[in-house]
């Protein structure tokens, strides 16, 4: 440990472990397998690049996407590590070069896709070599059991098999008890060790809001974080284009990802999104997997996810940096028939389709929360939470009414349309109005017709909304979305059931709240912030020099650290979070002189 705490100070800069690095950095160390569930942005490379440094051989490093494994290498390169990357956006003769490294025993971590890795002649030729460790990122794709499962990430589980006594760790953020239970079986046989480091990022500002008009939604948030980069996730391909354009025109910097755009075009928009320290990337979920960009401060949401594994995935990708940052999920009646529909249209077994709808039916739970989130996010993942003060329900905590009457009346309107139809109809006729399909089925007729017109409508359609989220109203997602009553509803209709609900504000996160809110700043004083700004601008200078990310060159954690020390000397700039030998040597001076420039004025 002596020799590990010697190697993080002088290549990455940390004086310490954080919690939860120091016992899978020693099962490692040991020749052990370990599974590491650990919060995104809680260092968990670091988990196996200090025991690859220290140990003799070759690590493995298998990582899911190109520009993720370039940015690693080319960080790790800058701490004068010895990493490279075999991968298909380098030219043949780059990757004969690298090999001959490899083989010569000149690197220490390989970089390497699942595919390019499992094929049978690169097999063949690693297994000629002293691999010491292989290390799995994203471990939780090879699992079935998860929202994310990949078939490349299938065949990682002959490699022990091919790599009989090497040590594997297998690393997510991701993993609930049975995901992790299966990543155990496929990858160690069962046989290894399993540290969960908890799931909670403070940092993060949770949010969930009805989809009203939403891009006027989206616009004012995006306000909220001007100049800063993010991610704007949406359901389809068409409306990731749409928004895309929408923001352009809004004069906001934005580019469309998705599956079915050209593979090039995919990897330029990357590219630019990792590099470019404000624009925003608006995209479906084929974007976001090993993404680590540090300096992302903000996720919106403008449809429902499919689970609450997916939410926290995505919402993980803002705020690496341990800063503040934020995020926004609308969402509406016609998401939750949508992801229904998926789940029974998927070609799979009756079993795993009870577990998607299960996994959607705690989604939609915590939408409909009216306890802190937080709280409700980590006892998805049986963690514990206090009050968080860091969410829309903390800031504002919503008012609960007793609605036994009204839900009593939708019940009986929803029996008495033969549970057919869908919620803009049983809204129709609870407000009393005069449409063709109300007068073609005689619904003026029920007793319940007009009976919720001093709601108003937008009123009922949250209260359906909540009787379906509770879980006393069920929604036909393979039909037309037609409403039918459960046994759970049947129990409420009896007047055996209690039903609150809350009524939906009209306003926009931000307005109300304005003046309670945290608000989401590094913590230095306004003087220091404009040397903070000072110091972004030097970074971003160096970078573009090399051709790499901004935060290769320094995460935004360090330069408020630089901004708050000051450092003025090379001994100095050693002690700033964040900074190792190799990198004092290559920046100090630059840095120095921005600091300089700055107290002399």
């Amino acid at each position: 440990m002596t020799v590990a705490l010697s190697i993080l100070k002088n290549k990455f800069g940390y004086d310490a472990f954080r919690v939860g690095q120091e016992d899978v950095v020693n099962s490692l160390l040991a020749g052990r397998n370990v599974l590491a569930v650990m919060p995104t942005g809680s260092g968990k490379s670091l988990c196996f690049q200090v025991p690859a440094l220290i140990q003799g051989g070759l690590t493995l490093v298998v990582s899911p996407l190109v520009a993720l494994m370039e940015d690693q290498v080319s960080a790790l390169k800058l701490a004068e590590v010895a990493a490279e990357t075999l991968n298909s956006s380098r030219s043949y003769d780059v990757n004969v070069v690298t090999w001959k490294k490899v083989t010569a025993g000149e690197i220490k971590l390989l970089y390497i896709s699942p595919e390019r890795l499992m094929s049978p002649r690169m097999l063949k030729a690693l297994i000629k070599l002293p691999v010491a460790m292989i290390a799995i990122d994203e471990a939780h794709c090879i699992s079935r059991w998860g929202p994310s499962f990949r078939p490349d990430y299938e065949e990682l589980e002959k490699l022990r098999d091919h790599f009989p006594g090497v040590t594997i760790a297998a690393m997510t953020a991701t993993a609930d008890d049975a995901t992790q239970k299966d990543i155990m079986d496929r990858l160690f046989g069962g046989v290894g060790e399993v540290f969960v480091s908890g799931f909670d990022r403070p940092n993060i500002r949770l949010s969930v809001k009805l989809r009203g008009a939403w891009k006027q939604q989206l616009l004012q948030f995006i306000a909220a974080h001007k100049g800063e980069s993010g991610i704007v996730y949406c359901l389809s391909r068409k409306k990731t284009e749409e928004t895309a354009i929408f923001l352009n025109t809004n004069g906001i910097r934005a580019l469309p990802y998705h599956a079915g755009m050209d593979a090039n075009d995919r990897s330029t928009h990357q590219d630019i999104f990792m590099t470019d320290p404000s624009v925003v990337m608006v995209a479906t979920i084929a974007f976001g997997m090993g993404i680590d960009k540090p300096d992302v401060r903000y996720v919106f949401h403008t449809n429902l996810p499919s689970s609450m594994e997916a939410y926290y995935q995505e919402i993980g990708r803002a705020g690496r940096d341990g800063l503040p940052s934020e995020t926004l999920m609308l969402y509406g009646l016609d998401d939750i028939r949508m992801r229904r529909m998926f789940i029974d249209q998927e070609q799979s077994a009756e079993d795993h389709k009870r577990r998607e709808h299960k996994r959607l039916d705690q989604l939609i739970a915590f939408c409909e929360t009216s306890s802190w989130r937080r709280q409700s996010l980590l006892s998805y993942f049986d963690e514990q939470s206090e009050v968080c003060g860091n969410c829309d329900v903390c800031i504002d905590p919503p008012t609960l009414h007793d609605g036994k009457i009204i839900a009593a009346n939708v019940l009986s309107v929803v029996e008495g349309t033969g549970q057919l139809f869908g919620a803009v109809h049983i809204v129709d006729i609870l407000f009393g109005s005069n449409t063709e399909k109300i007068r073609k089925f005689n619904h003026d007729q029920l007793a319940g017709y007009g009976g919720g017109k001093p709601f108003g409508k937008d009123e009922l359609r949250s209260i359906i909304r909540q009787l379906v989220a509770s879980g006393f109203l069920n929604l036909d997602a393979v039909g037309h979305g037609g409403l039918n009553i459960s046994e759970k509803g049947f129990k409420l209709a009896r007047g055996k059931a209690e039903f609150n609900y809350r009524k939906e504000e009209t306003y926009f996160p931000g307005e109300r709240e304005k003046q309670d809110r945290k608000p989401l700043s590094t913590g230095l004083s306004e003087a220091d912030e404009v040397l903070y700004s000072m110091l972004k601008v030097r970074r971003l200078a160096l970078a573009q020099e090399r051709g790499v990310p901004a935060y290769v060159i320094f995460t935004d954690k360090t330069l408020v650290d630089m901004a708050y020390r000051k450092p003025q000397s090379t001994a100095d700039f050693l002690d700033v979070n964040g900074v190792g030998k190799s990198k004092t040597d290559k920046f100090s001076k630059p840095f120095i002189e921005v600091i300089s420039d700055y107290l002399v004025e």
